[in-house]
């Protein structure tokens, strides 16, 4: 698990990451911000999953949780796009 951030990554967040866009269906990985509390579980971390809709600023995340499927609230600086 990631517990500091690599030198060029260190300062602010950019302003991009902070106002992603993602459509319904999309991959998505969930990857902790270390400079930003977080507003999920560590055990998300390196994850991945299917954006289910949008909730105000943070997306609603499908992840299987090992037999069961999990939804969860969570703001898009955590999350990054897969192919």
């Amino acid at each position: 698990m990631n517990i500091r951030k690599k030198i060029r990554d260190k300062g602010k967040i950019k302003f991009s990451r902070y106002f992603q866009d993602f459509k319904e269906g999309d991959r998505v990985a969930v990857i902790r911000e270390l400079s930003v509390n977080p507003k999920f579980p560590k055990k998300l971390q390196g994850r991945s999953g299917v954006v289910k809709n949008k909730r105000g600023n943070s997306y609603m995340v499908d992840i299987n949780d090992i037999k069961k499927k999990k939804t969860y609230v969570i703001h898009p600086v955590h999350l990054i796009k897969l192919k």
